[in-house]
């Protein structure tokens, strides 16, 4: 069994991530029955991404055969690309080790998820979209609203560049 925890910094002996696509490292866990078997530490190479470091992370994490995934809270879209997969999510906070350890014994380590504060970057509204709803994220309207203004300026220059072939 592979387990993958997001991580403050890596290793048995750190504490699990509040969040999983912009944790700073992830400790990839193999294990065998309730034995740890081996630890390695992998930067979150999607840590610093501007849009999208959550699916950058589950892509990650599935890249690296993860059969269990923990952290402190996984995005929409982060649960639903490991849930596809067939990963488990466990929610949860702690040393590394120490959950790592009571899941292998069978303990739940797992927790209700958090509730982000009103007004808070990861604020979550939901929304109606082609007869379906969706939870969407601030970070997400605000990506989608970059994206307008993106799309609007090269609108533009396109308008003026036909004007000046005319």
């Amino acid at each position: 069994m592979r387990i993958v925890v997001a991580t403050n910094g890596g290793g048995l002996e750190d504490s699990i991530s509040p969040v999983f696509g912009r944790c700073p490292a992830f400790a990839i866990i193999d294990a065998e029955g309730n034995e740890i078997k081996n630890v390695e530490v992998a930067p979150n190479p999607s840590a610093g991404a501007v849009h999208g470091a959550g699916v950058q992370a589950a892509q990650f994490v599935l890249s690296r055969g993860a059969n269990v995934a923990i952290s402190g809270n996984f995005g929409p879209n982060v649960s639903s690309i490991l849930q596809q997969a067939g990963v488990k999510m466990i929610i949860t906070q702690g040393n590394v080790g120490e959950v790592v350890r009571r899941y292998l014994q069978g303990e739940n380590v797992a927790m209700a998820p958090q509730t982000p504060p009103p007004g808070t970057p990861h604020e979550v509204h939901t929304s109606s979209y082609g007869g379906r709803e969706e939870k969407v994220s601030k970070d997400d309207i605000e990506m989608l609203e970059e994206e307008i203004r993106k799309i609007e300026d090269m609108l533009e220059d396109i308008k003026k560049r036909l004007s000046e072939i005319k």
